[in-house]
């Protein structure tokens, strides 16, 4: 039984699978855009990056220490493809995902290092011994995810703020918001992961598109008009 994650992946590279999907705004004039099919492959290279190198396996679990931005999302797409659950706060969890070098408290299978620019093709420096360089590593893996195995649809896929728990099989109607159909909505990135991850997965899955802007980016009325923005 595949879960939503998935059937979302599906959806997402094919149909209309080179309109824009994640629009990223960053610091220093920094804009990028992908379609339904880069999306996808983005997520399918970080999923067999996880489940071929990382030996990554359902129901095990991945912290995101990452900001909201566009490569957060495709780690959290492809933790969900894989079948793990994301973990969002302070606790345990199997994989660190970190844009940090600072000490890394607890134990961890792997910690993986993501350099936030878009053309940064390894980490910036020195990364501390045996930790991931995933710019390095990520465009190595091959563009199709094949799961070796297959996620339980009632597992956690996320614990949300205030307790709230969802399940694989629920993530697309329980934490997932509503948007319109078709909607291509607007998230800032100073709201934070967990809202940028819920209102993307309910405007992915009405077949919608959305524009996450760092705190940097003002919000300007050319840019509204410029990208379309629309729906809610």
């Amino acid at each position: 039984m595949t879960t939503p994650a998935s059937h979302l992946m599906t959806s997402l590279r094919s149909g209309n699978a080179t309109a824009p999907r994640l629009t990223w705004y960053g610091p220093d004039s920094e804009r990028v855009e992908l379609s339904g099919r880069v999306l996808d492959n983005w997520v399918a290279k970080t999923s067999n990056l996880l489940q071929d190198e990382l030996d990554a396996a359902p129901g095990m679990r991945l912290k995101l220490d990452l900001p909201a931005h566009w490569k957060s999302m495709v780690w959290a797409l492809a933790a969900w493809q894989v079948g793990l659950e994301t973990v969002l706060d302070g606790a345990d969890a199997d994989f660190l995902v970190t844009a940090a070098t600072d000490p890394v408290e607890g134990r961890y299978d792997a910690v993986i290092a993501v350099a936030l620019p878009a053309l940064a093709m390894r980490w910036p420096g020195t990364l501390p011994a045996g930790w991931v360089d995933y710019a390095a590593e990520v465009r190595s893996h091959g563009d199709v995810f094949m799961a070796h195995a297959e996620p339980d649809p009632a597992a956690c896929a996320i614990r949300a703020g205030g307790g709230g728990v969802h399940s694989q099989a629920g993530l697309l109607e329980g934490f997932a918001l509503p948007h319109e159909d078709g909607a291509r909505i607007h998230l800032a990135a100073g709201d934070g992961l967990e809202g940028a991850l819920a209102g993307a997965l309910g405007a992915w899955q009405r077949d919608g598109s959305v524009v996450l802007t760092a705190p940097e980016v003002e919000l300007t009325d050319h840019l509204l008009a410029t990208e379309r923005i629309h729906g809610n």
